[in-house]
């Protein structure tokens, strides 16, 4: 099986020439040494949640808990932004085993509990043909990865104006007579990414933007769920999404993320040989209490 995976290989490389997408090494989409190099950036989970605004609250205790596989840089980014925006989904096959990683280190050797992963806005979805975490989780799957952990596609964006389907001269047009009355003016003319946008507009552009699918509302009832997302910055929607789900009847225990933007200063000296040890932080809340 392993000779006959390595002749397609070799012929897709030679059908479809690729290059290392952090090197620029040929005939790989990650060259070993990178491979090797994006793993140790994940070698260590830990505790991230701590440096997101929106899951801290006033008194400094963290409202939600959230494991990172690594720090966002290097090749851990780059793998995830070929990933993400040039389509190179054959990178899933190093990336799932380090988000499955972080969510071992995350339970702690418990089993029984949900994986509900973020889904990506619309936009987003027709501009790549896929959504990132839910590819992900299904490489999970494929590789048994996680055999006592399931995931469910629990979370739904609701709809809103669909200003992004209309031509571009006609959303330049209404944004700016919008721009001339309403208050919050600002956001009208950046779109619906949050790239650049600072905590406070984060928040309100995510609040209330999810909610849990009517047919899934009987499965996540009661249950203990973990979300689920790929990249960890301000924390506004994994807020978001764990409202959702509470609001539902799912019991949010934490999150798992495969990289943070503010990975925390002790995040590299995380003990490897101690499950829990990875998820110390500051907040004076437990990992996997019930919320």
């Amino acid at each position: 099986m392993t000779e006959l995976q390595g002749a397609l290989a070799e012929l897709l490389a030679l059908l479809i020439p690729v290059e290392c997408v952090c090197c620029e090494v040929e005939d790989t989409v990650l060259c070993g040494v990178c491979a090797q190099n994006m793993r140790q950036l994940c070698k260590q989970p830990f505790r991230a949640e701590q440096e997101s605004p929106s899951l801290v609250d006033v008194n400094g205790i963290a409202t939600l808990q959230v494991v990172a596989a690594g720090a966002y840089r290097d090749e851990l980014a780059r793998c995830l932004l070929s990933f993400k925006r040039s389509g190179q989904w054959r990178l899933a096959d190093v990336l799932a085993p380090c988000l499955a990683k972080a969510v071992e280190s995350a339970i702690g050797g418990r089993t029984g509990f949900l994986l509900v992963p973020i889904p990506t806005n619309g936009r987003a979805y027709r501009k790549r043909g896929f959504s990132p975490v839910h590819l992900l989780l299904l490489w999970v799957r494929l590789r048994r990865l996680l055999p006592h952990c399931a995931s469910i596609d629990a979370l739904q964006k609701k709809r809103s104006w669909p200003m992004d389907r209309l031509p571009t001269a006609v959303f330049h047009m209404l944004t700016g007579r919008l721009a001339d009355v309403l208050p919050g003016r600002e956001s009208l003319v950046q779109g619906n990414g949050q790239k650049g946008l600072g905590r406070g507009e984060r928040a309100r552009r995510v609040r209330g933007s999810m909610r849990v699918r009517r047919r899934r509302i009987k499965d996540i009832r009661g249950r203990e769920c973990i979300l689920i997302d790929d990249v960890l910055t301000t924390g506004a929607t994994l807020a978001e999404a764990a409202r959702a789900v509470k609001a539902a009847g799912g019991v949010v225990c934490g999150a798992v993320v495969l990289a943070a933007t503010r990975p925390p200063a002790y995040a590299p000296f995380a003990a490897e040989d101690d499950p829990h040890g990875v998820i110390k932080t500051q907040s004076k809340n437990k990992w996997l209490k019930d919320e």
